[in-house]
């Protein structure tokens, strides 16, 4: 009885080591960026850091406004290339998928989820990028688009993150749709629903926390996205001046500068930093608070 009570102390010891560690990590980087990013901010005007539109490191001009807002359109065109697959493909998994294929296609999602994003990076430069040109040069000819651009743009970024962000959504919004109770499904149909609507009417309803949380999920990943957005994305430090056109992101920008960069340079980069982990922030406590509204409803 002693040995086991000593073992279960010193298992209970090391368990909240390693939850003491995670915290202490989390704490640490929070301590770094806000230490050496604020007084950046102080230095240059905050007001003029967010919404400064010109970034010049050599003359001191430090604005991330085309950031900012190259991030959100990224992201945005992500979230509408990805989400509706994502969720179409969660439900034909938990609703239609024939037993025979449904281990290949979850062992297939899972694989997207393990390929390293410079790979996806490549994918995009070789393959995205070429039929982006090809389609802004239609657009060009037909008279749809003034420019049509060299392929590196926000719809090639934005294509690329919609396949990147996939697992994501389809893991955690399957899961949601076979957490919803079988009498749910069968209810609707008793009262004389149709399959398709049982489920599009009821059974995702029903799993709306879990299918937010999923998308909201996706747009952390999508919005942290670094190597694979540098690739395809022309990384040109402007506002966005439309879909065919490059554009730099938050990450990239940091990524880029950071190995050159140098006193109050080096500290602006530290600064978007740390817009983007408040970015990160924001969308964590939504999933938080998505997932208590669930827990209350239910």
């Amino acid at each position: 009885m002693k040995s086991k009570t000593w073992n279960e102390k010193f298992m209970q010891g090391v368990f909240f080591t390693a939850a003491c560690t995670s915290v202490l990590a989390v704490a640490l980087i929070c301590i770094f960026l806000f230490a050496n990013g604020i007084p950046a901010m102080k230095e240059i005007g905050f007001i003029k850091f967010i919404t400064g539109q010109r970034w010049k490191p050599g003359n001191d001009i430090y604005g991330i406004l085309p950031m900012i807002v190259g991030s959100l359109y990224v992201t945005a065109g992500a979230v509408i290339v990805g989400v509706p697959i994502g969720i179409l493909t969660s439900v034909f998994m938990a609703m239609y998928c024939p037993k025979k294929i449904y281990k290949p296609l979850k062992a297939a999602i899972e694989l997207l989820a393990g390929i390293p994003s410079v790979v996806y990076g490549f994918f995009g430069l070789v393959v995205l990028v070429p039929r982006v040109r090809e389609l802004g040069r239609a657009l060009k000819t037909i008279g749809l688009a003034r420019s049509s651009g060299n392929g590196n743009s926000i719809l090639t970024a934005s294509l690329l993150l919609g396949i990147m962000i996939l697992p994501t959504i389809v893991g955690v919004t399957e899961s949601a749709i076979r957490a919803v109770p079988a009498q749910y499904y069968e209810g609707a149909l008793a009262l004389g629903a149709t399959h398709e609507r049982s489920i599009f009417k009821v059974i995702i309803p029903a799993a709306k926390s879990g299918v937010v949380a999923g998308v909201v999920l996706g747009i952390g990943r999508a919005i942290g996205e670094t190597m694979a957005v540098i690739m395809v994305a022309g990384n040109q430090a402007r506002m966005p001046a439309g879909i065919m056109k490059g554009v730099r992101t938050l990450t990239a920008n940091i990524v880029i500068e950071m190995g050159y960069a140098a006193d109050l340079h080096r500290e602006a980069l530290i600064a978007t930093g740390v817009v983007l982990f408040v970015f990160i922030l924001l969308i964590n406590f939504s999933v938080a608070l998505i997932k208590r509204r669930g827990e209350r409803e239910q």
